[in-house]
Order: structure tokens, then C-alpha cells, then sequence
């Protein structure tokens, strides 16, 4: 397995669903698993990952344990040899995990990468940018 995308969701079922939507479309040619952590959402997200996208796995939690121990969840079940933490709000290319792939494993000292984020309108967000 090449690479574990984890999603932490709460209560942003119409976001997660966009997210799931690109984020299939980009692992495509990639051998890949979605891990969605639902953190007691009420708003139907669970429903949702069930129905629509029963290729996803799914932890559902009884309680809201926070963004950190969610991670921390999925990653204890990720199978792939890198692993994506990605927020629910996101929509992401096509190309963009085939270019991190690429990235990282042409260079073994990477430890970590980020990307250059856009928002819906195509502007830079200086966030992705850090020192």
C-alpha cells in the first residue's frame, strides 16, 4: 500500500462529501486507503460515508475525542507507507498525490511535505506557506 489518507470529520458532512469526491478521482492510479475518522458527528456524515462511499473506512467514534486522538486512531490502522492528514474542507487535484509520491520518494531525506494551497477563487493561500 502506497499511501493512507486519513480524514477526521465533524458535523461538515457536505465538505467531507466534496473532499471524498476528489479525493477518489486522485487515487485512482495509486494504491491507496481512505480512513474517515466521524468524531460523533449529528449532521448525517456517518450515513453518508456508509451510503456513498462504502470503499472508505470508516471509524465512528461515540464521543468527540478531538482532532488529535482521531489522527492518532487512524494512523495506528494505516496500512500505506506515507500517510496524508487531511482536513475535510479540502478539495484536491487529480495530480496531486501522484506528484507527492513522486516527490518523496526521490528524495529519501524528506521526512515531511506540505503543498501550496489554493483557495476556491485560485488564490495562493499564504498558510501553505511556513518558515
Amino acid at each position: 500500500m502506497k499511501l493512507s489518507i486519513i480524514i477526521v470529520n465533524y458535523n461538515v458532512k457536505y465538505f467531507l462529501e466534496e473532499c471524498l469526491h476528489s479525493v477518489l478521482r486522485a487515487i485512482a492510479k495509486i494504491e491507496a486507503e481512505v480512513i474517515v475518522v466521524d468524531n460523533n458527528s449529528v449532521d448525517g456524515s456517518i450515513a453518508l460515508v456508509k451510503d456513498k462511499f462504502p470503499q472508505v473506512k470508516l471509524i465512528a467514534n461515540q464521543n468527540n475525542t478531538g482532532f488529535a486522538v482521531a489522527n492518532n486512531q487512524a494512523i495506528k490502522l494505516a496500512k500505506g507507507k506515507y500517510v496524508l492528514l487531511l482536513n475535510p474542507d479540502t478539495v484536491v487535484a487529480e495530480d496531486t498525490f501522484q506528484k507527492c509520491i513522486a516527490t518523496m520518494e526521490q528524495d529519501p531525506s524528506i521526512g515531511a511535505l506540505g503543498v501550496r494551497m489554493i483557495d476556491g477563487s485560485g488564490a495562493f493561500l499564504p498558510e501553505s506557506k511556513r518558515s
